[in-house]
């Protein structure tokens, strides 16, 4: 029975390496690549991989005798895998700097956010205002267009008229949900268009009650340990900023 529990926890040891070494270098993972971090030989990380393969947690591209995450991948690393980062000092101090400038107006603080976001994260920082059906702040397109996933033309251009189309990205941003972070992955958007990204969301609000949405977009392939509690940190910050207002 100790050998069942201790070999689960090797597989799933092996699963966060292999999500964690594709999140930073984008190319398939092979056996060899995290064999030596676990002091197993590559056959035996192979036949973890096949496993692993088999519960629909990767997938091995036929260009590549490496595995990379599926969908379902993600969302288990995600649910159970992650661990959170602190956000550094540096960090949160840049982030209540920006938020220090001179700012009267909704607007602006929104404005504000989504140009944060996209600096903290590196990826496309979004906010909406509940009751506004046609209109969101964004800022970072470009990052999402830098990760080699979106190198071709094709996938650039259906997420530029995603972005440009509004209304369908915002029913998604503005889906209800009850954690303090949402995060959905590729075919969970429901929109083909997206099917390569995530998107994490949370909320903002004024006197206790919601008032929109801040999202970080970008590949699926995103560092999540860090984007989750960065997003909840902004929107704790952004929170009492508009208290002030």
């Amino acid at each position: 029975m100790v050998r069942n529990v201790d070999y689960e926890t090797r597989r799933r040891a092996v699963l966060a390496a292999t999500i964690n070494k594709y999140i930073h270098e984008a190319e398939p993972v092979a056996s060899e690549d995290i064999s030596r971090d676990f002091e197993l030989s590559s056959a035996t990380i192979r036949n973890i991989f096949v496993e692993l393969e088999d519960a629909g947690l990767l997938m091995h591209p036929y260009t590549s005798g490496g595995r990379i995450p599926t969908d379902r991948g993600y969302r288990y690393y995600v649910d159970f895998l992650v661990l959170e980062v602190q956000l550094l000092d540096e960090e949160k101090k840049s982030i209540l700097k920006e938020y220090k400038k001179e700012i009267k107006r909704l607007e602006d603080a929104l404005e504000e956010t989504s140009q944060i976001i996209s600096t903290i994260t590196h990826y496309a920082g979004i906010v909406s205002l509940l009751g506004w059906q046609d209109k969101f702040f964004y800022k970072g397109i470009s990052h999402i267009f830098e990760q080699p996933e979106f190198q071709y033309f094709e996938k650039m251009r259906l997420l530029i008229e995603m972005i440009e189309d509004k209304q369908n990205l915002l029913d998604i941003i503005n889906r209800d949900f009850k954690e303090k972070v949402k995060v959905y992955i590729g075919r969970e958007l429901g929109c083909p268009e997206m099917e390569s990204c995530s998107l994490v969301v949370s909320s903002y609000r004024l006197k206790d009650k919601p008032l929109g949405r801040l999202a970080v977009l970008g590949p699926a392939r995103m560092e999540y340990k860090h984007i989750i509690p960065a997003l909840e940190y902004i929107s704790g910050v952004l929170t009492e900023v508009l208290g002030t207002l």
